[in-house]
């Protein structure tokens, strides 16, 4: 299946690694200029290397800017003007229990996690609907419809991104522009991975993850973490014109863990 990426500009925020590396690889691999971003210039070289490495003619764009914050979204802007697809992958997570959350740790995920987002909407967005075509998509997770009480003001945030979303969508009708987001489970990236060992520090690491799935996630139908090219497939079918008529959704690709027929 042609997805028709051809010549098309997108950025992947953070997608120096994890999920957003994988996006990356996919939208590439489809013939689309991709901006790969990372807060290093290290991380960048490294995304762009691994990228090339499985795709030697893929079309690159390096972009080094923390995209979590105000500055860094107005550098992304000044050196990137107009995008054909954006996908607001960037966010952070950490697992700490209600009370000991703090006033700074909702404001320093909600920086990260919705601000980015809004930022650069803001600008592309606008752009698109001018042009009367684009794609926008965020990232948000399945805490954000199946709240992880470890996780409240990530989930919190990523339950946000998806009246968001919604929103901005909203603001499409009638033009080729959407707005989308994709909610995916538990993924195995190297900061996932890190943190299941962390929980079961003496079991090797196929067995820790099998173990975090049967007790954390029990009601997973894959019952396994997804890996983060199946998500990479998901966001570029989204991000392509074979989606024309995917818009204002919510997404999951969450392998079945959240009960729910809708």
């Amino acid at each position: 299946m042609d997805l028709e990426l051809k010549g098309r500009r997108a950025l992947v925020t953070a997608s120096s690694n994890g999920i957003g590396l994988e996006i990356a690889r996919a939208l590439a691999a489809e013939g689309a200029q991709v901006v790969i971003n990372g807060r290093s210039a290290a991380s960048v070289e490294a995304g762009v290397a691994s990228i090339r490495a499985s795709h030697p003619q893929a079309d690159l764009l390096p972009l080094v800017a923390d995209n979590g914050t105000a500055d860094g979204c107005a550098a992304t802007l000044a050196a990137l003007p107009e995008v054909d697809i954006l996908v607001n992958n960037l966010g952070i997570y950490e697992a700490v229990g209600f009370f000991d959350e703090s006033d700074a740790d909702w404001q320093r995920l909600f920086e990260v996690n919705i601000l980015s987002g809004v930022r650069l909407a803001r600008h592309y967005l606008a752009g698109m609907l001018a042009r009367g075509d684009g794609r926008v998509v965020f990232i948000s997770s399945e805490s954000g419809i199946s709240p992880a009480p470890e996780m409240a003001h990530y989930s919190a945030t990523k339950t946000m991104q998806l009246g968001l979303s919604r929103s901005l969508a909203e603001l499409t009708q009638g033009t080729r522009v959407t707005v989308n987001a994709v909610l995916p489970g538990p993924t195995r990236t190297e900061s996932v991975e890190k943190f299941i060992q962390d929980l079961f520090p003496d079991l090797p690491p196929a067995e820790a993850q099998r173990r975090f799935m049967a007790e954390n996630r029990p009601s997973s139908l894959i019952a396994r973490l997804i890996d983060p090219t199946e998500i990479g497939a998901v966001v570029a079918f989204i991000a392509s014109a074979r989606a024309a008529v995917i818009n204002g959704a919510a997404i999951r690709a969450e392998g079945g863990l959240v009960r729910t027929a809708f």
